[in-house]
């Protein structure tokens, strides 16, 4: 019988190329099986990995959640298991990527269709910010002046289930359907303005495409209707741009009881649709 783990981690996403593994470049995903494998002393093909977000190449996360499928050669003792988060830190060989923890998945869990949200912060740093370089790493900069109660009043406009299709960069047979289910903008104590995005999912650059029209709408190049008309368009929209990746951070994944894990994860499954009126 598989083993499942649930990985819990975070990482700072500047020089990967994102979650997912690819020929010849660094991710996350890579180096975290890498490790697994390696203090497992199994192949890295005995090792599978899926994730609650995945983030694109520069995108960090503070809270991310993965399981793990062992193959049926993989044999963990409780206390292997005990220690394996921190073995696996070790192997990682690096601070950029750090395992808070790793135990055994409840039944029925599956860290991608489980999860009931995913929750995001975008910090940008507008002219009338105070630049800290000690967060330089994770907040995008802009040179405009920017109007939060403006932004803010086009976050709101944005909330709900919709086609997200204008903030999305298409894949093949993926829907673009999501429900936003919080988006707002405040300045944080250095005036850097940070916005906090929770949704039942995120599709390809939705977070960065959002951001992007809240920042139109808050130079004044484009007002709330033009956005949310450019949304019921339904097709991918330059009417804005997407706003760089290092300043999100995944912050966190919410999940059901673990008596609701299973049935969470099927309904999921199923293709998502916006109800007739």
């Amino acid at each position: 019988m598989t083993t499942r783990l649930r990985i819990k981690c975070a990482y700072l996403g500047t020089e990967y190329s994102g979650w997912a593994k690819q020929t010849r470049l660094t991710t996350i995903q890579g180096e975290l099986e890498h490790a697994l494998a390696t203090v497992l002393r199994v192949s890295r093909k005995e090792i599978s990995t899926i994730v609650a977000g995945r983030t694109d190449s520069g995108v960090h996360a503070i809270g991310q959640v993965a399981h793990a499928e062992l193959a049926d050669s993989v044999v963990l003792t409780p206390s292997a298991l005990a220690l394996l988060a921190k073995r696996v830190n070790g192997a990682l060989r690096t601070d950029a990527i750090v395992v808070h923890s790793i135990d055994k998945a409840p039944e029925g869990f599956n860290a991608r269709f489980s999860a009931l949200a995913r929750h995001y912060e975008y910090r940008l740093a507008d002219r009338r910010a105070q630049k800290n370089p000690l967060k330089r790493d994770v907040t995008a900069v802009t040179a405009y002046d920017l109007d939060v109660a403006a932004m803010s009043d086009a976050a709101q406009a944005l909330l709900g289930l919709h086609d997200f299709q204008a903030f999305c960069r298409p894949r093949a047979g993926a829907t673009t359907i999501r429900t936003l289910q919080r988006f707002d903008w405040q300045r944080d104590s250095e005036g850097v303005l940070v916005a906090q995005l929770s949704a039942d999912a995120f599709c390809h650059s939705m977070i960065r495409s959002l951001v992007g029209s809240c920042v139109a709408v808050g130079r004044g190049t484009m007002t709330i209707p033009g956005v949310l008309a450019a949304r019921e368009k339904g097709k991918r929209t330059s009417e804005w741009v997407t706003m760089p990746a290092k300043g999100l951070t995944l912050v966190s994944v919410t999940y059901p009881p673990d008596d609701e894990l299973l049935g969470r994860a099927e309904g999921t499954r199923q293709r998502r649709g916006i109800p007739a009126d």
